[in-house]
């Protein structure tokens, strides 16, 4: 079992930043592929980020957004940069087995999420 939780979340101005931050407990994160998701009121669930040994992002975030490890920290990272209105939502954490996998949604585990509210 792994045991995932977010932090970092907050509101800010848009083109303002924030990092999040994913701590796991349980399982060394080495193992996994990891991924950020995120939700907005009255939408799905959509993929933002994924890292195993290589990355893949969404679209709507490349050039923005960049994800990162820690191993030793066993945490994840989520640097948001030049951050949008549209960007607000609560985002998540999760492990899988492959980017791959990660990247389609099929995760194992996921956290609480946090908020990220973006004032215009």
């Amino acid at each position: 079992q792994v045991q995932l939780v977010e932090s970092g979340g907050g509101l800010v101005q848009a083109g303002g930043s924030l990092r999040l931050s994913c701590a796991a407990s349980g399982r060394t994160l080495s193992r996994y592929a990891m991924g950020w998701f995120r939700q907005a009121p009255g939408k799905e669930r959509e993929f933002v980020a994924a890292i195993r040994w290589s990355t893949n992002y969404a679209d709507s975030v490349k050039g923005r957004f960049t994800i990162s490890r820690d191993n030793a920290k066993n945490t994840v990272y989520l640097q948001m940069n030049s951050l949008k209105p549209e960007d607000a939502a609560v985002y998540y954490c999760a492990a899988g087995g492959t980017i791959v996998a990660v990247t389609r949604n099929e995760c194992d585990y996921w956290g609480q999420g946090t908020q990220v509210t973006v004032s215009s």
